[in-house]
């Protein structure tokens, strides 16, 4: 056997005469598609295999004349019919059914991830609004969506965000499944996509790579990448509801302004919530500022409204670089929840489509650190 360049080559299996059944090490290779289950030789079940979404590698004997249509399999002359079995397996297995002229050797892939976006765009924001706080975190998949958690090096600030299934069209995830993925890799990548691309997440069964696909929605342009994973030892840590004192409504545009104007004062900022409204204030060398908003509604642009809902004042003061950083995910909601509780971290919340949300939680700063 040979793993060269992503193609598996089976030199060695392709002179083989009888009828074996061998388990093979799991390589990244590109493939044609195909179904499980066990196939005879018609018309109708070739095109049943062209349809389906399982990934095989389909190599045949030496002897066979006809060259194989697909350019990732391995380059191997292929002859029809082919007699062809499968087998609804869950590991990676290499099946052989020998006849002397007309072998075909069958290695099945299980695609246990496919979700599509209509937009790229909506997954390179949330990529740009976390990677400056986490750099290796698990993406995990299950029936209800993708899921992600996990804190900044120095365990100041925690992102928690979830995509649910409805979010995608199709979502398809068979098991539960972790992805680790260095995100300054895949904003690499996710670059290469145009914002109006579609884009489709596929994965295997106990994958080494992520697939990306990026589908032009005006030409016909198709881009397919793949991103190697990691092992990461990923801590979920369990986030208690909370009866917050103050939540804040207020246009992400203007929340993204004042804390962007007030770090050039300072390093932090102290949020007070009152009947009044709410103060967001700091001192620096320079000087002090402050920017207080108050409750209104707005009929025509509802995104421009602020509400408060106050069970009692309260004041906390925070580092503006990492508000700043949580503003950056102003492009995914026209308008930010903030939520507060005395001796409890500050909750930034961006709703996204349906009821995901991307969410920040930053622990305030007390006594010597203010």
């Amino acid at each position: 056997m040979n793993d060269r360049k992503g193609v598996l080559i089976l030199e060695s299996a392709l002179s083989h005469t009888g009828s074996a059944t061998l388990k093979i090490p799991r390589p990244i290779i590109k493939a044609a598609t195909a179904s499980t289950g066990e196939r005879a030789d018609s018309d109708s079940e070739r095109d049943a295999i062209s349809s389906s979404r399982d990934r095989v590698l389909l190599v045949g004997s030496k002897s066979q004349s006809t060259e194989s249509t697909n350019p990732h399999s391995a380059s191997v002359p292929l002859r029809l019919p082919l007699l062809i079995r499968y087998s609804p397996i869950t590991h990676t297995t290499f099946k052989s059914k020998a006849t002397p002229s007309n072998t075909l050797y069958v290695l099945t892939f299980i695609v246990v991830l496919e979700a599509r976006l209509e937009q790229a765009a909506n997954l390179k924001k949330v990529v740009d609004a976390i990677k400056d706080l986490v750099q290796d975190c698990n993406f995990d998949c299950n029936d209800s969506g993708v899921a992600l958690q996990a804190m900044d090096n120095s365990h100041v600030a925690l992102v928690s965000m979830m995509l649910k299934a409805e979010m995608f069209s199709p979502y398809r995830c068979d098991r539960n499944i972790a992805l680790g993925i260095n995100l300054n890799s895949l904003t690499k990548v996710l670059r290469a996509a145009q914002n109006e691309d579609i884009l489709t997440l596929k994965a295997e069964d106990a994958p080494d790579v992520v697939n990306l696909v990026f589908e032009s929605s005006e030409t016909d342009r198709l881009s397919e990448y793949d991103i190697k994973l990691m092992d990461i030892d990923q801590e979920h840590l369990g986030i208690p509801d909370t009866e917050y004192a103050a939540t804040i409504e207020m246009p992400a545009a203007e929340f993204s302004r004042i804390c962007r104007d007030l770090l050039a004062m300072s390093e932090s900022v102290s949020i007070e919530a009152s009947k009044d409204g709410v103060r967001f204030s700091c001192q620096g060398d320079i000087g002090n500022g402050s920017v207080t908003v108050r409750q209104h509604s707005n009929v025509d642009k509802p995104e421009q409204a602020v509400s408060i809902h106050l069970s009692e004042p309260v004041s906390l003061t925070f580092s503006l670089k990492y508000l700043v950083n949580f503003c950056k995910a102003s492009g995914l909601s026209a308008t930010v929840k903030l939520c507060l509780s005395q001796e409890v971290p500050l909750l930034v919340e961006y709703g996204l489509s349906g009821s995901s949300y991307l969410r920040f939680y930053l622990a305030p700063k007390i006594g010597d650190d203010e």
